[in-house]
């Protein structure tokens, strides 16, 4: 007897949705926006779309008149779509940056920076009493994710950011950009002193991760009540949350940042505000 097929296909209405990239293939966010797709039953794909750099701003256009609802942009294009939007969110104007792009019904290119949202709304799942004004935040790196940490982080009323680079002039150079009196950048390695009254630690730099070298930073100054948090997902559990976590500190890995940052696209181009679950979780770490 034959196994039956589910076969997936689409109307003639189906909305369209993508990730553009250059490369593209490494993104998780296919699988991500699939699987909402297949839950909530919508009539509707996102594919990945690897555009050659030439070719970014005339395909951003290409896709709007060929009636896509949005896409997604990735390396190397957060800053390059700039110059394609017709509109830009106030967030992400002061990230710098535009992750998540909308086609307008009236043809209009809109961009916003959701990676913020997908940051805060993490540690809100894993910590639900979290008061991001109770204390300083010390974040480590002054990268683009840095930057959209540390917006997010000043929208939430967190009092001061302790921000901390191995090139001291890259840290200085963001905060003057962001231009808020409440970033005060610290020397890197982070001092004890620069840890003891903080209430959380972010790790946004790539120290950690697989292939890169190890974040080295000795966390006795870290009172136990601090929240600690790395956008690395891979490994799940870095060394920063396996030390922390060991010292008796609350740990929120950094994949749910991943997965709540995709919420507002798939909310704009699908019609349907998703939920972040363990099984969600789960289906994006398995092997494809």
């Amino acid at each position: 007897m034959s196994t039956p097929v589910t076969i997936h296909t689409l109307s003639g209405t189906s909305r369209l949705a993508g990730v553009m990239g250059w490369p593209v293939s490494h993104s998780k966010s296919p699988r991500l926006q699939g699987y909402w797709l297949a839950q909530y039953g919508v009539d509707g794909t996102y594919m990945p779309l690897p555009v050659l750099p030439e070719n970014f701003a005339a395909s951003v256009k290409s896709l709007r008149d060929l009636g896509f609802a949005g896409v997604n942009v990735t390396i190397p294009y957060k800053q390059a779509v700039f110059a394609v939007c017709d509109e830009l969110t106030d967030r992400a104007k002061r990230i710098g940056a535009v992750n998540t792009v909308t086609f307008s019904p009236d043809g209009k290119i809109q961009g916003d920076n959701t990676d913020g949202f997908g940051f805060i709304e993490n540690l809100r799942q894993y910590v639900p009493d979290i008061d991001f004004s109770s204390g300083p935040a010390v974040v480590l790196g002054a990268g683009g994710a840095s930057r959209a940490v540390i917006v997010s982080l000043l929208d939430e009323n967190c009092p001061q950011i302790r921000l901390t680079n191995r090139t001291a002039s890259r840290a200085h150079e963001l905060a003057r950009e962001i231009g808020d009196d409440r970033i005060t950048v610290v020397d890197w390695p982070i001092a004890k002193t620069s840890l003891c009254d903080a209430a959380l630690l972010v790790n946004t730099t790539s120290l950690g991760m697989v292939g890169q070298p190890a974040l080295e930073i000795d966390l006795g100054g870290l009172a136990q009540s601090a929240i600690v948090t790395d956008i690395v997902y891979a490994p799940l559990k870095t060394n920063l949350l396996l030390g922390a976590e060991a010292r008796g500190n609350k740990v929120v890995d950094g994949l749910g940042m991943l997965l709540h940052q995709a919420r507002p696209g798939f909310h704009r181009w699908f019609g349907v505000d998703p939920v972040v679950t363990s099984e969600l979780r789960e289906f994006v770490l398995s092997p494809v």
